[in-house]
């Protein structure tokens, strides 16, 4: 999947929705005009982003961004998409923090003028590392770096990480936490077993995926930790980078209220997801890039937070990944992309080592001491 061309992942046409758009804005700053619309290289799987230009004598800013909720058409890969929460999160990460979190302007909830919910924010120019092909792959800006400049980026990065856990007020983001029973972490496990329910319903369901949920229920942590606003998909990918340092902090559709080692673990997996396939492909990639305890060290020295039970947390951010995964498999043959094998556990690209970490083997082979 992250070799392969992008699959689909929306059934809308951009040139009607920047028409569409320029209606919807009219209303609000009578003769403004919307230019260069067009749909971002790097533009995700899930919710929808569309860059324009906006022209106003009155406009707050002229390079703009809008994210759309994802097409109903398009085989969602979330059930629900609350644009009003995301707009909510990043606006309250511009008001308590440092955070180059992009400000925030319209929301529109009415699905009337687009065919979604969406909101507008400031568009923030620079470079973002790439999915596909991943940026552990040669050839892209960030492997052909010089190792200093790879630390540097890797230093700022895991500092966003530690500001927003230090400077963000936790109770604020207590409104994120799901409406179960139990603590944070509790909560955000129990949702996550909904969501897989929700991506297998009626079709075949995955052994890996439910021994692994098995697995985090016989290793659960003893002691959790006190919540804090998480990101959610905290990883390079989600970051906009001006040189070597972060210039945007993008994507909060999966901010949570929960455990810093959410954050952690996610980023940590998230590269070693991109790191296992490349060496599967039989290049080097960045192995000494984003090292676990290289985060886990730094993240301690600028929070005063040693990391604990970070197996735990990277095999919780394997099958998390491994969920959306199957998600989005199961969207490319709905749209005829791929074919259903016997086997549900191949749709998984990490399935290897997802059971390797179920195994207790996965840290061990990578060269890590515990």
């Amino acid at each position: 999947m992250a070799t392969a061309p992008r699959p689909r992942t929306t059934t809308r046409d951009p040139g009607e929705l920047g028409r569409r758009l320029a209606a919807w804005l009219a209303r609000r700053l009578p003769g403004a005009r919307v230019t260069g619309v067009r749909v971002p290289g790097s533009n995700g799987m899930s919710s929808e982003t569309l860059l324009f230009d906006l022209d106003h004598p009155d406009a707050p800013v002229t390079g703009c961004a809008l994210r759309l909720a994802a097409d109903p058409a398009a085989y969602t890969v979330f059930p629900v998409y609350d644009m009003a929460r995301q707009h909510r999160v990043m606006s309250l990460v511009g008001t308590h923090t440092d955070l180059p979190v992009p400000h925030v302007l319209w929301l529109e909830e009415d699905p009337g003028p687009l065919g979604a919910p969406f909101f507008v924010m400031a568009r923030a120019e620079g470079r973002v590392p790439p999915d596909v092909m991943p940026y552990t792959y040669e050839g892209n800006w960030l492997h052909a770096a010089s190792d200093e400049e790879r630390a540097a980026l890797e230093a700022a990065s895991i500092g966003v990480v530690a500001r927003l856990h230090e400077q963000f007020p936790a109770e604020e983001a207590e409104f994120l936490l799901p409406a179960v029973e139990g603590s944070p972490l509790r909560r955000h496990v129990t949702a996550q077993r909904a969501y897989y329910e929700w991506v297998v319903d009626g079709l075949p369901r995955s052994p890996l995926v439910e021994e692994a949920f098995r697995w985090l229920e016989d290793h659960w942590p003893d002691e959790e930790g006190e919540p804090v606003l998480c990101w959610g998909d905290a990883r390079i990918g989600n970051i906009v980078y001006d040189g070597f340092e972060p210039a945007a902090v993008l994507d909060w559709e999966m901010a949570a209220h929960g455990p810093r080692e959410l954050d952690l673990g996610w980023t940590v997996y998230l590269h070693r997801f991109f790191q296992d396939l490349t060496v599967s492909f039989g290049q080097a990639g960045l192995p000494d890039f984003l090292r676990r305890d290289a985060i886990e060290e730094r993240y301690a020295r600028l929070t005063g937070h040693t990391p604990r039970h970070m197996e735990f947390h990277t095999l919780y951010a394997a099958l998390r990944h491994a969920v959306v995964m199957l998600r989005i498999a199961h969207r490319q043959v709905h749209f005829g992309e791929a074919r259903v094998p016997e086997d549900p556990d191949a749709l998984i690209l990490h399935r290897a080592s997802l059971d390797a970490m179920v195994r207790g083997t996965y840290w061990r082979d990578a060269g890590y001491a515990g």
